[in-house]
C-alpha cells in the first residue's frame, strides 16, 4: 500500500538516477559491475590492488544516509516482524545470491540494464519469488 500522503516521487527519481549514475561510474571509471554481494565477498578473500575501490564503495554505502541525514530527517524504519524471520531472510537472501550469481543490485540494476539474458532471468525469479513470499506470508499465514 503506497502511503500517498508522503509520496515522494522526486526524491525516488532522484535516488534511482543516483543508482543508476554510480552503477555507469563504476564500470566506466573502473570496468567493474555494482553488485553489492560480488563486492563484499570479494573483500572476504581480497587480492591485491583490489581491495581500495571495495571498501571505498562499501564506505560510500554507509556514510549516504548519514550524509542525508545533515541536509533533513531520515524516514522512519519500522519493521513488524520477529527478529527470527529477519535473520532467516537474511540467509534465504545470502544464500540464493551465492546460487544465483549476484544479486539484486548487480543483476537487476547492472545486468538489466546491459540486456543480460542470464541478468533477465534472475531478476524475474527474485522477483517473482518475493511476490510470493509476500503473498504467502501477508495473506495465507498471517
Amino acid at each position: 500500500m503506497i502511503d500517498i500522503a508522503n509520496f515522494t516521487p522526486w526524491r525516488a527519481l532522484a535516488g534511482g538516477a543516483l543508482i543508476g549514475g554510480a552503477a555507469a561510474l563504476l564500470v566506466l571509471a573502473n570496468g567493474r559491475i555494482a553488485g553489492i554481494s560480488g563486492i563484499v565477498g570479494a573483500l572476504l578473500r581480497p587480492t591485491a590492488g583490489d581491495v581500495g575501490w571495495r571498501v571505498a564503495f562499501i564506505a560510500g554505502l554507509v556514510a549516504a544516509p548519514l550524509l542525508w541525514g545533515v541536509f533533513g530527517p531520515t524516514p522512519a524504519v519500522r519493521v513488524d516482524v520477529p527478529d527470527a524471520l529477519l535473520v532467516g531472510a537474511g540467509l534465504l537472501v545470502g544464500i540464493g545470491t551465492r546460487y544465483g550469481g549476484g544479486c539484486t543490485s548487480g543483476h537487476g540494476v547492472c545486468g538489466i540494464a546491459r540486456l543480460s539474458p542470464r541478468s533477465l532471468a534472475a531478476t524475474g525469479c527474485f522477483m517473482l519469488a518475493g511476490f510470493v513470499s509476500a503473498y504467502v506470508l501477508r495473506h495465507v499465514v498471517a
